[in-house]
C-alpha cells in the first residue's frame, strides 16, 4: 500500500465519500450527467487533475477552478488519505464542470496521466446515460444521443466545431480518445453553441502543459489478441510537457501521439431482399423473396492515430495565449473476396399464374425456381437452378483524417472576459479502392441452354444468424428441365471468368475556416449577472471528385491480356480460409499485390482513369452567426437565456445530366435562423437539484444532399440526385431532470425530454413539384424524384435515469470487513420513443431510435486494484428507410421495408494495478459475447446483414512521472 501526500481537513466518513464515488465514475469511464446544489467547497487535494481552459464562456468554463465533491466535509480534523487510487482524480474534475454548468451535461475525464479507458471518442462516451453508438466491424463510430439520428449530434475540438470527413455526420472513431483530457456531451444546447446542434455536441477538451505543474511524461504500451483469425492489436500513447516561468510570463509547451493498430479477418453473410411482380401465386402478398445472398470474407487493417502540439503563454495570471495543432487519422486497408449468388438474375422466367400449384408440382422447363411456389421453394428455403455467380475481388485503402489548427486568447479585464479563436480545419476522406476485379458465369442462354455452365444454388435462411448455402453443379434434362448435380465444394474450381477491372481515387476533401469573438461581462444585478456576447464566422468548402478506371473484359475482347481464369495462381494468396462461419464451400484469398498489379498492368497498356462527373459536387457555406445570453444567479439557483442568430450562405455546384448531356449547374440559397434557450436551475437543496430547459435548433442537409447533380430522363420521366432545395429539420426542445447525490457517495438522476420537429429529412421517392428544370418547353415538375426530400412532422420523447452506489463507508454497518468497501455498481437506461412522417405520409421511427439503451457497470476499487464489468445494451433500431409501392395491388416495402440493426448487446471488463504511483499494469476483454452485428429488413427473420469479429484482449503497462 502507498501513502500519498495528500492531507484534507474532514471528517472521516465524507472523505471515504470523496475517494470513494470520484474513483468510481472513473472506472466506469464516464460519469452521468449529474449535478449538486451550488454550495461552499474545499480547495482541490493536491495532484488533482486541473479542469482545462474551455473555449467558450460558460459557467463550465467558470468551474475550472472550483472544486466539487459529492459531498461538503466538515472542518476539524485532519486526515492522511492511504492507497493508490490516482484515476479518483479524473472524477472530481468531470463532476466540478456537470455541477456547474449552466445546462445539462455529462462529462468523461482522463486521470492525472492522461488515460481514458477507451480508444475512441465514441466508445469513451457509450457509458453514459443516453448515448448509443452505431458500430463498424465491431468498433463504434457514431452516437445517437437520447435516440436521436446521428447527424443531429454535433463534434467539436476545444469549442471548434469539426465538420467529420464523411460531412454532418460525425464519426467519432476517427478520434482517438488520447488526445483528451475530457469529453464533455452537452445534451442542453445554449445560445454559444452552433445551431447546427439538435440533439447535443461532443466536445473534446484537449490537454494543456498548465494541467501539470511542470515536466510531465506519461504514456501506455500495450499489444493483445484478436480471437477470430488469430490476429493482433498494438497500442501506445505518450505525452511530454512542461511549463517556464520567464521575465516576459509563464509558457507551457505539449506534445503527444497515439498509435492504435488492429489486425483482423470478418465473418459476413448477406441478403437482399425483394417483392417479385412476376409472384402472383395465392399468398404473394406475404412474400419478400432473397433476390441476393452473399459472403464478404474480409481481411483488414485497421489504424487510428494522431499527433498534437500545443504552445501556451501567460504573460500574467489574466491573460493567456495559445497556438494548437491536432492532427488525427483512421485508416482502414481492407482485401475483400465477395461472393455474390445472384438468385434473381432470370427473374422474367418467374412463372406468372395466379391460380394456386397444382397437385403435382415441380420446376418449369427453362425457369430456374426464383420466387416459384411451385418449385417447393419459400423465400427462406429453397433451390435456384442455373444462377450467375458474382465473384468480386476488392482492395480499399481508405483514409479518414482531421487536421485542425486553432490560435486563439483569453484575457481577464476585471468585470469582462474576452475569448477569441482563429481556427483552420481540413478533413480528408480518402475512399480509394486501388483494385476491383469482378469474375462471372457465362450467360443462361437461350431457353437455359448455358444453364450447366453455372451454380445450382441450396438456400437455407431460416437461421437468422447462419443463412447457409450449398453449392452445386447444373444439369438440364431434353426438355429444358434444370436439375442439381455433383457438389461444388471449392468455388473456384467452378471457373467463372474474369469480366471486369476497376480502380478507383476518390477523395473529399473539407476546408473550414473559423473565427470566434465571445465578451462576458459580471453585472451586479439580482444575485449576481453574467452578460455574454459573441460573433463567430465559418466558411466552410466541401469537394469530391473521383476519378474511375474501368474495363470490361470477355475471352473475345480482352485488348489488355488479363488472365481469365478465376483460380489463377497468380492472385491466388493464402489458401486457407481465417474465419469461422460455416461457408458450405472453400474458396482461395486473393493477394493485394496481385490483385492491384492487374489494374497496374491495365493502366500501362493504355487504360486510364477517367472522372466521374456524375459523382462530383463543390458545396460553400458561409455562416455568419452572433448571440446574446445571461446567466443570473438567485438564493434558489440560477436561470441562464438567450437567442442566437445564423445567417447561411450555400452555393452548390455539381453536373447535372439531361437526356444524357451534362453540364456544370450551380445553385446559390441563402436563409437566416433563430435559436433561442432557457434553462432554470433549482438548487433544492445542499444534495438535490432540478433543472429545466427550453431549446431549440436545426440540422441542414448534408453537402452531398445540396449537390445539383440531377440527371434527367425525358424518356422515362424521372429525375434522381441531389436536393439544393432541402430545408433543415427544425426542432424545439424541452428537458426536466432531477439529480440527487444521496450521502455518503451515492447518486441517483431522473429526467423526461421531448423534441418537436419540423420538416423531418429522408431519401424518398416522389413527384418532383418543382419548376426549376422546366427547360426547352419541357414540364418536368411533374416527373418521379428519387433524392432526399423534407417529409412532414416529428417528435422524439424519452426518460433517462441513473444510479450509482459503492459500499464504501456502509460495510462496517453491514458487519462487512473493511476490503469489501470497494465494490460498487453503476445502472443507467434511457426509454426513447420517436415518430417522424415520410415524404410518402409513412409514420416511421426516426433513424437511430432505440427503445431502450441500457448500461449496467459492477466494479471494485481499493488497494491500488480495480476491476470493472460492464454491458451495453440497445434495443433494436431504423438504420435506412425502405422504398415503398404498390406491387401487386399491395403497398409494400419493395425491397422487404424499413432497415433495421437487430439488438446489440456488449461486454467488456477490464483489469488495473499500480504497481508504483507512477507505474501500472492493465488488461482489457472486449467483445466477450462476441455477438454479431445483425441487419434486417421490415421483420426480425428477414436478415440483411450478419457479421462477427471476436473477442479481444490487450494488455501492458502504463507509466507517470
Amino acid at each position: 500500500m502507498t501513502k500519498l501526500p495528500v492531507r484534507l481537513r474532514a471528517a472521516p466518513m465524507s472523505t471515504r465519500a470523496l475517494l470513494v464515488a470520484t474513483s468510481a465514475w472513473t472506472l466506469l469511464g464516464a460519469s452521468a450527467a449529474v449535478a449538486q446544489g451550488v454550495g461552499t467547497v474545499p480547495p482541490a487535494p493536491t495532484g488533482t487533475a486541473p479542469v482545462p481552459e474551455q473555449s467558450t464562456p460558460s459557467a463550465a468554463a467558470s468551474a475550472a477552478n472550483t472544486t466539487i465533491a459529492p459531498s461538503t466535509p466538515s472542518p476539524g480534523e485532519e486526515i492522511v488519505v492511504t492507497g493508490s487510487r490516482p484515476i479518483a482524480e479524473s472524477i472530481a474534475a468531470a463532476l466540478r464542470i456537470q455541477k456547474e454548468s449552466p445546462a445539462l451535461v455529462s462529462v468523461v475525464s482522463a486521470d492525472a496521466a492522461g488515460r481514458l479507458p477507451d480508444q475512441n471518442v465514441a466508445q469513451a462516451v457509450s457509458r453514459l446515460p443516453g448515448v448509443g453508438v452505431q458500430r463498424d466491424q465491431g468498433q463504434a463510430r457514431y452516437i445517437n444521443l437520447r435516440g436521436a439520428p446521428i447527424n443531429w449530434t454535433t463534434l467539436s475540438i476545444d469549442g471548434i466545431n469539426i465538420i467529420s470527413p464523411e460531412g454532418r455526420d460525425a464519426r467519432f472513431d476517427s478520434i482517438p480518445s488520447a488526445i483528451a483530457s475530457q469529453i464533455v456531451v452537452r445534451k442542453a444546447v445554449t445560445a454559444n453553441m452552433t445551431g447546427e446542434t439538435i440533439a447535443g455536441n461532443v466536445d473534446v477538451i484537449t490537454r494543456s502543459a498548465f494541467d501539470y505543474d511542470g515536466f510531465h511524461i506519461a504514456g501506455k504500451l500495450g499489444g493483445g489478441y484478436v480471437e477470430l483469425g488469430k490476429r493482433q492489436e498494438y497500442e501506445g500513447q505518450l505525452v511530454l510537457s512542461n511549463r517556464w516561468d520567464t521575465g516576459v510570463g509563464e509558457f507551457g509547451a505539449l506534445v503527444s501521439g497515439s498509435y492504435y493498430q488492429r489486425d483482423m479477418v470478418t465473418d459476413n453473410a448477406e441478403t437482399d431482399w425483394e417483392v417479385v411482380g412476376e409472384d402472383r401465386r395465392p399468398g404473394n402478398e406475404d412474400r419478400v423473396w432473397a433476390r441476393e445472398t452473399e459472403n464478404k470474407l474480409y481481411r483488414l487493417t485497421r489504424k487510428n492515430y494522431s499527433v498534437s502540439g500545443k504552445l501556451e503563454w501567460k504573460p500574467t495570471p489574466d491573460h493567456r495565449l495559445f497556438l494548437s495543432s491536432i492532427y488525427t487519422a483512421f485508416s482502414d486497408d481492407e482485401s475483400r473476396n465477395n461472393y455474390i449468388f445472384d438468385m434473381d438474375d432470370q427473374q422474367s422466367r418467374v412463372p406468372t399464374s395466379t391460380a394456386a400449384c397444382p397437385v403435382t408440382t415441380g420446376l418449369a422447363a427453362n425457369t430456374t425456381g426464383y420466387a416459384d411456389v411451385c418449385a417447393g421453394n419459400t423465400p427462406y428455403q429453397g433451390t435456384v437452378y442455373g444462377i450467375d455467380l458474382n465473384s468480386n475481388v476488392l482492395i480499399r485503402e481508405y483514409r479518414q483524417s482531421v487536421f485542425t489548427n486553432t490560435v486563439g486568447g483569453d484575457h481577464d479585464l476585471g468585470r469582462i472576459q474576452v475569448r477569441w479563436r482563429g481556427n483552420y480545419t481540413r478533413s480528408v476522406d480518402d475512399r480509394s479502392a486501388p483494385a476491383q476485379l469482378n469474375y462471372d458465369s457465362g450467360s443462361f442462354g437461350t431457353n437455359g441452354a448455358g444453364a450447366p455452365n453455372r451454380l445450382t444454388v441450396a438456400y437455407d435462411l431460416t437461421d437468422k444468424q447462419h443463412p447457409l448455402v450449398e453449392l452445386y453443379r447444373t444439369l438440364r434434362s431434353s426438355t429444358g428441365v434444370l436439375s442439381r448435380g455433383a457438389r461444388v465444394n471449392q468455388i473456384e474450381d467452378f471457373g467463372a471468368t474474369l469480366a471486369r477491372v476497376r480502380g478507383l481515387k476518390a477523395k473529399d476533401i473539407t476546408d473550414a475556416y473559423t473565427g470566434k469573438l465571445d465578451f462576458s461581462y459580471d453585472a451586479d444585478w439580482f444575485g449576481g449577472t453574467k452578460l455574454m456576447f459573441g460573433a463567430q464566422y465559418d466558411n466552410r468548402k466541401k469537394e469530391s471528385n473521383e476519378r474511375l478506371l474501368d474495363i470490361t473484359v470477355s475471352s473475345s475482347a480482352n485488348p489488355y491480356n488479363l488472365p481469365l481464369n478465376y483460380s489463377a495462381v497468380a492472385l491466388a494468396n493464402d489458401p486457407a480460409f481465417k474465419g469461422e462461419y460455416p461457408l458450405g464451400y472453400l474458396f482461395r484469398y486473393h493477394g493485394k499485390k496481385q490483385s492491384i498489379a492487374l489494374v497496374d498492368q491495365a493502366e500501362a497498356a493504355g487504360a486510364q482513369y477517367v472522372p466521374v462527373t456524375a459523382n462530383f459536387y463543390d458545396v460553400r457555406e458561409e455562416v455568419w452567426s452572433g448571440y446574446g445570453m445571461f446567466e443570473t444567479k438567485m438564493d434558489w439557483g440560477s436561470i441562464v437565456g438567450g437567442a442566437r442568430v445564423e445567417h447561411i450562405k450555400n452555393k452548390s455546384s455539381a453536373f447535372a445530366t439531361v437526356n444524357g448531356t451534362s453540364s456544370l449547374v450551380t445553385i446559390p440559397r441563402d436563409q437566416t435562423l433563430v435559436y433561442p434557450s432557457l434553462h432554470f436551475n433549482w438548487d433544492i437543496d445542499q444534495t438535490k437539484k432540478l433543472r429545466l430547459s427550453f431549446n431549440t435548433g436545426a440540422s441542414r442537409p448534408d453537402y452531398d444532399q445540396l449537390r445539383p447533380n440531377l440527371i434527367v430522363s425525358d424518356a422515362n420521366q424521372t429525375i434522381s440526385g441531389g436536393n439544393p432545395d432541402a430545408e433543415p429539420e427544425r426542432a424545439k426542445g424541452v428537458d426536466l431532470y432531477f439529480e440527487w447525490y444521496m450521502q455518503p457517495q451515492g447518486f441517483f438522476s431522473l429526467g423526461a425530454f421531448y423534441k418537436d420537429v419540423k420538416d423531418t429529412l429522408f431519401d424518398t421517392t416522389r413527384p418532383f413539384d418543382s419548376d426549376l428544370l422546366n427547360l426547352n418547353g419541357v414540364d418536368r415538375s411533374g416527373y418521379i424524384f428519387s433524392g432526399i426530400a423534407n417529409g412532414g412532422d416529428g417528435y422524439i420523447w424519452g426518460i433517462e435515469g441513473a444510479f450509482q452506489q459503492q459500499l464504501e463507508g456502509y460495510q462496517a454497518d453491514l458487519g462487512l470487513p473493511d476490503w469489501m468497501g470497494g465494490f460498487g455498481v453503476l445502472l443507467n437506461a434511457t426509454y426513447n420513443k420517436s415518430q417522424a412522417e415520410t415524404p410518402d405520409g409513412r409514420k416511421v421511427m426516426f433513424p437511430g431510435t432505440s427503445k431502450w439503451v441500457m448500461n449496467a457497470s459492477l466494479f471494485y476499487e481499493k488497494y491500488g486494484f480495480s476491476a470493472r464489468v460492464s454491458y451495453q445494451n440497445r434495443t433494436k433500431w431504423i438504420d435506412a428507410i425502405g422504398e415503398f409501392d404498390t406491387i401487386n395491388g399491395v403497398f409494400r416495402g419493395t425491397t422487404g421495408g424499413d432497415e433495421y440493426w437487430a439488438r446489440d448487446d456488449e461486454l467488456d471488463a477490464s483489469l488495473r494495478y499500480a504497481i508504483t504511483p507512477n507505474f501500472e499494469v492493465y488488461a482489457d476483454f472486449a467483445n466477450l459475447l462476441n455477438g454479431p452485428g445483425r441487419r434486417f429488413a421490415g421483420v426480425s427473420a428477414r436478415t440483411m446483414e450478419v457479421e462477427t469479429f471476436g473477442r479481444r484482449y490487450t494488455g501492458g503497462v502504463r507509466f507517470n512521472f
